[in-house]
């Protein structure tokens, strides 16, 4: 198999070169779609040979979606990639491995998460599962503005080596942009609450490892704001072991899983108070 890869990008001089180097690995047909870099993101891609397009950032859905119906790929299959995400060897090998023509319609990648340099195997969120490998046509992402992910039509099978989130941006740059995540996880919550899920993945205990961790998620939407927090930052660092990530893990899971859930809850909260 030699899929063409599209990676999505803004500002991402400091993680794009191990991207572009992992993927060069298994491809000659590379796309990068960017949303106004003001950085040496440009710079960077075209000299590593990748085709450049630009497009107006409107939530990562669409983003994804208009790669898919706009870009003129030259293989059979895509390979969907965020600019901090790299191929390991192992799975470079993997992807080059499959057949290129086959009664699947799409792989789900596991994903592991590199903080502050360390990849993080504990919190019980490592792996997690992505359908970012398709046939062309066959997939498509979800109509959500956060935590989307893709839906591949036809049979999926899942891989069995991982890619690395490389999370390199400074604190100030990830707290930032998680807080201008969480108006649109609260937007997502309030939709939910009214019933209007069209084009998003439900869940399911007995389906795919998405819907899986969807029907898990229920779980904690369904508990009590502000409380909930506290229980999932409990679950995640002692009862799934989080603290043995060191330092590193300490500073992520106090802030992506408690910090950034409280936030979410209290702007729920207030968001309700105005309606």
């Amino acid at each position: 198999m030699r899929p063409s890869v599209v990676i999505l990008t803004f500002n991402s001089s400091d993680s794009l070169p191990a991207t572009l180097a992992s993927v060069k690995a298994i491809t000659d047909d590379i796309h990068i779609v960017d949303s106004g870099s003001t950085d040496q993101t440009i710079a960077l891609a075209q000299a590593a040979g990748a085709a450049v397009s630009h497009h107006p950032f409107e939530n990562y859905g669409a983003q994804r979606n208009w790669a898919i119906d706009n870009l003129d790929t030259r293989y059979k299959w895509q390979l969907h990639l965020d600019a901090d995400e790299r191929l390991t060897p192992q799975l470079q090998q993997e992807i080059a491995a499959l057949p290129e023509d086959s009664s699947l319609s799409g792989y789900f990648l596991p994903r592991l998460l590199q903080f502050m340099g360390r990849v993080l195997h504990h919190g019980g969120m490592n792996p997690t599962w992505h359908m970012r490998l398709f046939i062309k046509g066959q997939g498509r992402c979800e109509a959500r503005e956060y935590d989307q992910h893709f839906i591949c039509t036809g049979p999926t099978q899942r891989l069995k080596h991982a890619m690395i989130d490389d999370i390199r941006m400074s604190l100030s740059e990830w707290t930032y942009r998680h807080n201008r995540w969480s108006d649109a996880e609260v937007r997502e919550m309030l939709l939910e609450q009214e019933g209007s899920v069209d084009g998003r993945i439900q869940g399911k205990l007995s389906g795919n490892p998405i819907e899986r961790k969807r029907f898990l998620r229920s779980f904690y939407t369904n508990a009590p704001a502000f409380t909930r927090p506290f229980a999932l930052f409990f679950y995640r660092y002692f009862l799934c072991l989080g603290f043995l990530d060191g330092k590193e893990g300490f500073i992520f899971y106090v802030l992506q899983t408690f910090w950034f859930r409280f936030l979410v809850d209290a702007k729920l909260y207030e968001a309700r108070q105005k309606r």
